[in-house]
């Protein structure tokens, strides 16, 4: 039954990541009709992509379909959509479907946590050579393409072309960087040797670029440096205080403390930075205010949007006591919204946001991670356990959890194998096809402006609450 019968308040949620969803199982007992609006029809574990682009985790483990999170949920419905307008004044959200229908949706309150996407900092041509990892479908992409290269490498008989083949780079020692190198690592010296013949995969050039002075930034001194160890000892050549300036699809550019360098390589992979959905920027102009550098949007205490009291944006989007863009100010974020939007009915005041910092950790290899929780610094297995537990602790469903630990068992302790290698003759052949990415490959930096929906579009989906969202 839609909102106009039921004359409940309508919440339009718009992106299913940790926020958004966390905004409607807050919601699922509230005297409110929900929509959440997503341009996929699956909430993303993003933490655990790399694992899926490196053959370790199938990619249904950590992306759930929305649809079966929330279906005990009554007072939900999910619209599969990409939203494109957001009107503010007369507090309606703009959408397509994926048959190009204009859906209109109206709200009482709206939450816009549509998340972030790749920033190659003012230099979004290097998009084309250098793949970046925030969806299913980029891990998928990286998966074929690392797969594709020591194909490449088995097929090649030039030394000189082999070894191009076999070298690959990752930009960026971020949390995400390492624990890409980290696996490419193991892949091509622990888990592929035994499975080639005429390539040795151990003879595998990896390379982590960071333009700061130590891996891990944000980490503490002690962490960095068993971080960066342990990844040298794994093989990985660290580079620190060096930039990528310029690439091509044979090749990477870098400029270091010794000078500039060209390295020759088919494998690039983006991971040194991230900038808000471009729907952030639309946000922002629709309220009249101006976005940070990264392009997030400012809002106060109570994570709502300057003079909009009934617009919420919280995630990566948004801007809030310099909180950083990763999973858990997400969540507190989402349940701190819900809180709000129910004590507004009730007639209640809701204290201001405040952030409880659990900690941050980051997996380098096999069974070695770093840890920083609660004041304690943590090294080695015991991070690595803590790692463990709090990533299958926070995977939406039991039957995820079980099917992560299980494989992880089976890849990664027992048999030392990748049991989600699979690649076929045409994938191979668009990843090293000239090295351009597959022509159905999303773009992956979306366009900052979106085309307004059309002022007298009719809502498109009968008995819709008149809520929703949708990660732009």
């Amino acid at each position: 039954m839609g909102a106009k019968e039921t004359g409940r308040h309508r919440v339009v949620v718009v992106g299913g990541g940790f926020a958004g969803l966390n905004v409607t199982r807050g919601l699922a007992r509230a005297d409110v009709d929900v929509t959440l609006v997503d341009r996929a029809n699956h909430h993303l574990f993003q933490p655990l992509l790399y694992q899926v682009a490196t053959g370790i985790l199938p990619p249904g483990l950590i992306a759930p379909a929305l649809r079966a999170v929330v279906k005990r949920e009554k007072n939900t419905r999910v619209l599969l959509a990409e939203v494109q307008d957001l009107d503010l004044d007369r507090q309606v959200v703009g959408a397509r479907a994926p048959d190009g229908r204009l859906v209109e949706l109206p709200y009482d309150t709206l939450v816009v946590a549509a998340g972030a996407t790749h920033s190659y900092f003012g230099k979004d041509q290097l998009a084309e050579y250098a793949p970046g990892m925030k969806t299913i479908e980029d891990a998928r992409y990286l998966r074929d393409g690392i797969l594709a290269k020591f194909e490449m490498a088995e097929i090649a008989t030039d030394p000189t072309e082999r070894a191009e083949w076999l070298t690959f780079v990752v930009v960026g020692a971020g949390p995400t960087g390492v624990e890409l190198v980290g696996q490419i690592a193991e892949l091509a010296h622990t888990v592929l040797p035994r499975d080639y013949r005429s390539a040795d995969t151990r003879q595998a050039r990896i390379i982590l670029l960071e333009g700061a002075g130590a891996v891990l930034p944000p980490f503490a001194p002690k962490l960095q440096a068993y971080t960066q160890r342990r990844l040298e000892e794994m093989g990985v050549e660290v580079r620190l205080n060096t930039l990528a300036v310029d690439m091509d699809h044979e090749s990477i550019t870098v400029q270091g403390p010794g000078g500039r360098e060209t390295i020759r390589t088919r494998t690039r992979i983006w991971a040194a930075g991230v900038q808000a959905s471009p729907l952030a920027r639309a946000l922002a102009e629709a309220a009249g205010v101006e976005t940070d550098r990264a392009g997030r949007v400012p809002v106060g205490p109570d994570c709502t949007v300057p003079g909009h009291p009934e617009v919420f944006a919280i995630g990566d989007m948004a801007s809030l006591d310099k909180l950083p863009g990763v999973a858990q100010p997400a969540i507190q974020e989402g349940k701190y919204v819900a809180r709000v939007v129910k004590d507004r009915l009730a007639g209640r005041q809701t204290p201001p946001f405040r952030y409880f910092d659990k900690g941050t950790m980051a997996t380098i290899g096999y069974r070695s991670a770093v840890a920083d929780a609660f004041g304690v610094k943590v090294t080695g297995f015991l991070a690595y356990a803590m790692w463990v537990f709090i990533h299958v602790l926070y995977l939406v469903g039991w039957g995820n959890r079980f099917g992560t630990l299980y494989t992880w068992v089976r890849a990664l302790w027992l048999s030392h194998n990748r049991g989600n290698r699979i690649i076929a003759f045409q994938g191979a052949q668009q990843e090293v096809a000239g090295g351009e990415a597959p022509a159905a490959r999303p773009p992956t930096i979306l366009p900052r402006t979106a085309p307004r929906a059309a002022p007298d579009a009719e809502e498109a989906i009968p008995g819709a609450p008149r809520e929703a969202g949708g990660a732009g």
